[in-house]
């Protein structure tokens, strides 16, 4: 089987956030994928397939531990891989199925894709797990839950830079992960800045989260009155997306770099 790892949300190699691709012609059983994905112990390994149709695929996403239900940076990484290094298709939208239903990768000028995901619909949360904000050491402005994960607001980025989670307590969160935001500093280009902490999900920090973006934008977008952003992830790694809200959909927009191709044997 030939695999492929990639820099999602990147213009340089070695920055972004890695993914796995692994193109299949059919699946293989659960419990193998899951061992590959553990065995390529990055954030996230896709794996897809070709469906009817010149540009449709079925698509899932495992971590080191667990398969997820949504994955930004590993799809847009598995629009590079169709779209440049197997299928090569004439066409610049790509259709995913997925369990979150279905997906959309388009291609732009200037080597951007654009992931077409469905909006998160995120409520205050009243009632907080107590390792919730304990793991964080840190009180937030405001606490809000999405389909899967929580959502903390901070005032500004250098609390988001500063923050040192423990991710042993963390750990026990029921959630898949943990999103932290705040406005980007003045004058930096930036409307929001993130951090994403999965410790559930067998990744302490991810360095760059394209699915959280889905929680993150509608949020903004009614906080700060636009539809638009320029988004930055501030993990070690780093990375950049450009954000829009489109009515109950969200478009995360971002460049890959190919690190590397090989097989697995």
């Amino acid at each position: 089987m030939r695999i492929y790892q990639l820099d999602a949300f990147t213009d340089q190699l070695f920055s972004g956030n890695p993914a796995a691709v692994i193109p299949l012609t059919e699946w293989l059983p659960d419990e193998q994928m899951q061992r590959i994905a553990s065995e390529n112990n990055l954030a996230e390994t896709a794996f897809y397939v070709k469906t009817e149709g010149d540009a449709n695929y079925h698509i899932r996403w495992f971590t080191p531990t667990v398969e997820v239900d949504l994955c930004g940076h590993a799809t847009l990484a598995t629009g590079y891989v169709v779209f440049f290094l197997e299928q090569k298709p004439e066409t610049d939208q790509l259709y995913f199925e997925s369990r979150s239903g279905s997906l959309k990768v388009c291609r732009s000028e200037g080597g951007w894709l654009t992931l077409d995901f469905p909006a998160d619909v995120v409520q205050k949360a009243n009632v907080q797990p107590p390792a919730l904000l304990s793991s964080l050491n840190e009180k937030p402005l405001e606490v809000y839950k999405g389909k899967t994960d929580y959502m903390l607001v901070f005032k500004d980025q250098a609390q988001i830079e500063a923050l040192d989670p423990d991710f042993r307590e963390m750990s026990t969160v029921p959630a898949r992960g943990i999103i932290v935001t705040a406005p980007g500093d003045t004058d930096s280009g930036v409307d929001f800045v993130s951090r994403f902490f999965g410790p559930q999900s067998g990744i302490d920090e991810d360095p760059v989260t394209g699915s959280a973006h889905t929680t993150l934008v509608p949020y903004w977008a009614e906080k700060l009155g636009k539809t638009q952003f320029v988004a930055r992830q501030l993990s070690k790694r780093g990375g950049e997306l450009r954000c829009k809200l489109n009515d109950e959909r969200v478009d995360i927009s971002g460049k890959v770099q190919l690190y590397m191709t090989g097989e697995i044997m």
